[in-house]
C-alpha cells in the first residue's frame, strides 16, 4: 500500500487535526480531573484549599480548571474544523497550531502557578505566564478564523 507523501498538503493537515483532537481530549480528560480533586478538596472542607486566607488559591485554580477545560474543547473543535476544511494550506496552519498548544499551557498552567504560592492575597509570579497565554489564544484564534 503505498503511503502519502510528507508535501501533501491533505496528509498534514490531517496530522494536524489528528494532533488537536488528540490534545485537546488528552487536556480536557487532565483539567476535568483537576476540576474533580478541587472539588473533593471541597467536599471535604480542605483549609488548604477553603479557609479564608486561601481564597487566592481556590479562585486561581478554578480559574485553571475552567480555562483547560475549555481550551481542550477549542483543541477539539480546531482539529475537527480542520477534518472538514481539508483544504487548508499546512503552512498555514504552523503558527495557530502551536500558539493554540502553547496558550493551552501557559493560560491554565500560569492560573494553577499563580495560586500555588501567593502573597497576601495577590497570586504568586507564576501568573504572569497568563498574558502571554492569552495573547497567544489570541493569536491562534485570529489566523484560525482568518483562514476559514
Amino acid at each position: 500500500m503505498a503511503r502519502a507523501t510528507p508535501t501533501s498538503g491533505t496528509t498534514a493537515t490531517s496530522r494536524y487535526a489528528r494532533r488537536h483532537l488528540r490534545f485537546g481530549w488528552w487536556s480536557l480528560l487532565v483539567f476535568l480531573a483537576l476540576g474533580l480533586v478541587l472539588e473533593t478538596l471541597h467536599g471535604f472542607k480542605v483549609g488548604f484549599y477553603l479557609d479564608v486566607a486561601n481564597s487566592t488559591r481556590r479562585l486561581m485554580w478554578t480559574l485553571a480548571h475552567a480555562h483547560g477545560a475549555l481550551l481542550g474543547l477549542v483543541h477539539v473543535v480546531f482539529g475537527l474544523s480542520l477534518r472538514v476544511a481539508a483544504e487548508s494550506a499546512p503552512a498555514r496552519l504552523a503558527l495557530p497550531s502551536r500558539a493554540l498548544v502553547a496558550a493551552t499551557v501557559l493560560l491554565p498552567g500560569g492560573f494553577f502557578l499563580g495560586g500555588v504560592t501567593f502573597y497576601s492575597g495577590d497570586p504568586g509570579v507564576g501568573v504572569a505566564l497568563v498574558p502571554v497565554g492569552a495573547v497567544l489564544l489570541l493569536l491562534a484564534v485570529f489566523l484560525a478564523a482568518r483562514a476559514a
